[in-house]
């Protein structure tokens, strides 16, 4: 009798506790300062499934699909939301999903999601902790316009200027002084020869000797 039962529980067959299950993990925090993310979704898989799909979700209730990558053994397609930059990549076990020219309204949390689609059973990971990404405010800098000149040719212009025009004003007031020296000059050694009236040329006496009165003479003669 126990022989019996023996050899019926030999034909039972054993349960499977291998579990067709997906694992995540991702990194808690990511700070973007150049408006890039690179997020990295980790999985485990035991199952069997050939044609897979992975996916970025925003939000605690992961509300909004930012982009996702769905692939099998001979190709790879992916989408991305309208007011997201994002491109997922498949990397043996892991999901790369990279985001540009993000903004600060765009900080939130973010959970991967891997599905196993094909063939049955479907199955996709339990919800991992997300990762917060924190999009920094980027200052705007102004930039001042530059001047075409550089500052050294300006400064060394503007003293060439001011020592040639130091120099010129130095030479003017040289001749001023010497042409006022000239004129006092000629004030001084003047001509005082006395001159004639016009009418005393004709008679015969030089221009610069004196004109004799004779009527004196005549007087004393017999």
């Amino acid at each position: 009798m126990l022989l019996g039962i023996l050899v019926v529980l030999c034909f039972i067959p054993t349960a499977d506790v291998t579990e067709n299950k997906i694992l995540v993990s991702q990194h808690p925090l990511l700070t973007v300062a150049n408006k890039t993310a690179t997020l990295v979704c980790n999985y485990t898989y035991n199952g069997t499934g050939k044609e897979f799909r992975a996916s970025l979700h925003k939000g605690t209730d992961s509300a909004v699909e930012v982009c996702f990558i769905s692939w099998n053994t001979t190709k790879t397609s992916g989408n991305s939301h309208k007011e997201f930059n994002c491109q997922g990549i498949h990397v043996k076990d892991k999901v790369i999903f990279n985001l540009w020219n993000m903004s600060a309204s765009q900080t939130d949390i973010y959970f991967c999601k891997i599905e196993a689609m094909y063939p049955p059973p479907y199955v996709y990971n339990e919800k991992s902790n997300g990762t917060v990404i924190h999009v920094k405010e980027t200052p705007v800098q102004t930039q001042e316009p530059q001047s075409a000149i550089p500052l050294w040719t300006t400064v060394a212009v503007t003293g060439v200027l001011a020592f040639y025009s130091m120099l010129i004003t130095a030479v003017f007031i040289n001749y001023w002084q010497k042409s006022k020296k000239n004129i006092y000059h000629q004030s001084d050694y003047m001509n005082m020869t006395p001159r004639h009236p016009p009418y005393q040329k004709n008679k015969g006496y030089p221009s610069y000797a004196p004109t004799r009165d004779y009527t004196a003479y005549r007087s004393w003669q017999p």
